[in-house]
């Protein structure tokens, strides 16, 4: 039961409300801040007409596209070798592997090849071509590594 309880928890509450639940102002709340609240309020918005904000301008060390392409290729990679243990974890111990998360990701690169055909170059496509080739060969040893220890 709630008043048996007389433990304090460390903190406090304290309420800072301008008035009470019957309406009536709080003794000792300043009534300045209660204006400005609703001088914010009452101030006329921006015109619709006005200027939108400039667009902010990427950083001059941002990567190429197809740097950026590079890197996501190479991201999802590296976590479907992870996933299929063959990098140790952060620690330099053993990760297991996870057949059912390296077969999503490798379909997740199988998904961006499909998507983004006709828009790579040729150096992009390769790359992918090559990463995809090399998870699929890696998936189905260690697959059969994993079936054959059961």
């Amino acid at each position: 039961m709630p008043e048996e309880k007389a433990e304090s928890s460390g903190f406090k509450v304290v309420d800072r409300r301008s008035f009470t639940s019957e309406g009536t102002r709080v003794a000792g709340q300043p009534e300045k801040r209660e204006e400005s609240q609703e001088s914010e309020m009452r101030a006329p918005a921006a015109p619709e007409a006005a200027t939108p904000p400039p667009e902010p301008q990427p950083p001059a060390e941002e990567a190429e596209p197809s740097e950026r392409f590079a890197m996501l290729v190479s991201y999802l990679s590296t976590t479907a070798m992870f996933q299929l243990g063959l990098l140790p974890g952060p620690g330099g111990e053993y990760i297991p592997a996870d057949l059912t998360n390296a077969g999503r990701t490798i379909e997740l690169l199988e998904v961006l090849q499909e998507k983004t055909r006709g828009n790579l170059t040729r150096q992009e496509a390769k790359l992918l071509d090559e990463v995809l080739y090399e998870l699929r060969m890696t998936y189905l040893e260690v697959q059969k590594r994993a079936s054959g220890q059961k």
